[in-house]
């Protein structure tokens, strides 16, 4: 029962989450902060110039975005894993505990 409680749970926290993004990016303007970044520099000094550049471009926005869910799964999975195994070690710990009494 608790797992369910728990699952439902986490389920309406992501649903409040895609809901409180879609409510602040409002009608789609968003642009993310690179451009949000950009525009600010530029404004407060327009002589700036970057002392940097890209070492490799995408050539779309579409490998961008590929790239962008790549990373994205890639740090939910080690997430998911680190804790996997921290509730696997506290599940293990327990049952020594109990065993031991």
């Amino acid at each position: 029962m608790r797992e369910r409680r728990t699952t439902i749970l986490l389920l309406a926290v992501a649903v409040l989450v895609v809901v409180g993004c879609l409510l602040v990016a409002g009608n789609g303007d968003y642009g993310g902060t690179d451009g949000a970044a950009t525009d600010a520099i530029t404004a407060s000094d327009p002589s700036y110039r970057p002392w940097f550049s890209h070492l490799w471009a995408p050539n779309s926005s579409e490998v961008e975005s590929g790239l962008f869910a790549l990373q994205a799964a890639l740090g939910a999975g080690f997430v998911g894993f680190v804790l996997g195994t921290l509730r696997e070690r506290w599940r293990a710990r327990t049952a020594r505990a109990e065993a031991g009494r």
